[in-house]
């Protein structure tokens, strides 16, 4: 009788068992790095996006505000948080703007252009998910492009116009 109950049992073996999880392994094994893959380039569409956006928000404001780009100096009218160059770059393309760059919240006869970007903040580097963005009012030369210098999120040459990832590599993603 227990001959019988043996035989009535029906279940997976061993060898069935293990073959299944090779085939699994193999399946993961091929899967895997195409995600990855996907993964990068999903990040680096999204970096020529953002920085494709930025770009034209820069040269609108360049040449609605008298061949100057934003953030070359703090504008004397502005709100309270701006304190920095940096912020003033922000503001200058997330505010209202008058000719001189003098920054408001909100819109009037006074300050008629942008927002240039309208979520009231700049697009995050996807590539280190960062936001912040460093000015350099000094450079005049337009081929400089050093984004090595900082683990920041973005760079930009006020002299120049030149808007770059700055993603402390060297150089990977200037020339986008």
């Amino acid at each position: 009788m227990n001959l019988k109950m043996v035989k009535k049992q029906s279940g997976f073996t061993l060898i069935e068992m293990i073959i299944v999880v090779i085939i699994l392994g193999i399946l993961a094994l091929i899967i895997i790095p195409q995600i990855s893959v996907s993964t990068s380039d999903a990040k680096l569409s999204t970096l020529q996006t953002n920085l494709s956006t930025v770009r034209s928000a820069l040269e609108l404001y360049y040449h609605q505000h008298n061949q100057t780009y934003p953030g070359g100096a703090v504008p004397t009218t502005k709100p309270a948080d701006i304190v920095t160059t940096a912020d003033a770059f922000a503001g200058q393309l997330t505010r209202y703007t008058d000719i001189s760059g003098n920054i408001s919240n909100s819109f009037g006869t006074a300050t008629p252009f942008g927002p240039y970007i309208k979520n009231g903040k700049l697009p995050s580097n996807p590539i280190n998910d960062k936001i912040d963005v460093i000015i350099d009012t000094t450079e005049t030369d337009i081929t400089v492009r050093d984004s090595t210098a900082s683990d920041n999120a973005w760079k930009f040459y006020t002299k120049t116009g030149v808007f770059i990832a700055a993603d402390g590599t060297s150089g990977e993603h200037d020339d986008l």
